[in-house]
């Protein structure tokens, strides 16, 4: 024994937290490709986020993001339960509680984005889905 300390173990860079905003990015992109206004990315209080709070002309819509870069589910949205949904209807009143806006139309949509598994940073490959209407 040598008495030297063992060297640090390295660490792997967070993977799940850069999928996260891969999928994040790429679903902004693609609501701003449908038309609609991003007004809020990631908002979030002490009881969760929104992943993202857009309007979609006279429509405000609150997306829940999931992303993949594996085969775990088939479609990401598989992930998405009826707790989540819940917790999304909960998070849009405390974000609505605090504009001067109202809206005539809320909608909750999922959009679910698959990166490649091999090459998650390619985003030329990554799959969106659009899931409108998911929970009213």
């Amino acid at each position: 024994m040598t008495g030297d300390p063992a060297p640090e173990p390295r660490r792997s860079p967070d993977r799940r937290g850069h999928i996260g905003r891969i999928g994040e990015d790429a679903a902004a992109e693609y609501a701003v490709s449908l038309g609609w206004s991003v007004l809020e990315r990631n908002w979030r209080n002490r009881y969760g986020e929104l992943d993202l709070i857009a309007a979609d002309g006279a429509v405000l819509v609150i997306v829940e993001v999931k992303t993949r870069a594996s085969r775990t589910f088939d479609d990401p949205v598989m992930a998405v339960t009826p707790d989540k949904l819940a917790r999304m209807r909960r998070l849009a009143r405390m974000w609505l509680a605090a504009q001067d806006r109202r809206w005539s139309q809320i909608r909750f949509d999922v959009l679910s984005v698959q990166l490649d598994r091999y090459d998650p940073d390619d985003r030329s490959r990554a799959r969106i889905r659009h899931h409108p209407g998911v929970y009213v």
